[in-house]
């Protein structure tokens, strides 16, 4: 089991995910997780301590992608850092800022979608991004926008944080 950062099992009395904790704020700035009976508690002043419940406290899991992300390829890995670089976007002004074929961008832009990478975007007021047209907003065009979405996020991340 592995904790958040700021929390570290006590070696006087080392709780399982079984028993009861309390938590010890240390002088060195680390929550020690303390079994609620540990004798070592005792002389402890009480400002120093605080309730605790396992699942506040237990860190997330390494984040591991699906099967799917092998199919990613630089073409699609572009494409998911243009959205995070620049937002929500269409697939023509992708392809011209990334001088790729408009024709591979929208199959892309679609097969992303599909892996639950991007997400369309409602039709709504949008404002142009820096650099294309200042402080104007436009009415949703007939394009159709995409953004990244949590999950492509994440791969995106795995993807820069492995390679």
């Amino acid at each position: 089991m592995k904790l958040k950062d700021a929390y570290i099992l006590a070696n006087c009395c080392t709780p399982t995910a079984n028993d009861t904790i309390i938590g010890y704020f240390s002088y060195d700035n680390v929550i020690k997780v303390h079994r609620s009976g540990c004798a070592n508690l005792a002389r402890a002043a009480p400002a120093r301590l605080m309730s605790l419940e396992w699942p506040n406290i237990i860190a997330e899991p390494d984040f591991r992608p699906d099967d799917d992300f092998d199919t990613l390829d630089g073409i699609d890995i572009a494409i998911l850092k243009h959205h995070q670089e620049l937002g929500v976007d269409y697939s023509l002004k992708v392809a011209a800022m990334l001088h790729m074929d408009r024709q591979t961008v929208f199959d892309r832009h679609r097969s992303l979608r599909e892996m639950g990478l991007l997400e369309r975007v409602k039709p709504v007021m949008m404002q142009y991004r820096k650099n294309v047209v200042k402080n104007r907003w436009i009415k949703h065009r007939n394009h159709t926008y995409y953004e990244l979405t949590e999950k492509g996020k994440k791969y995106l991340a795995y993807y820069i944080e492995n390679h």
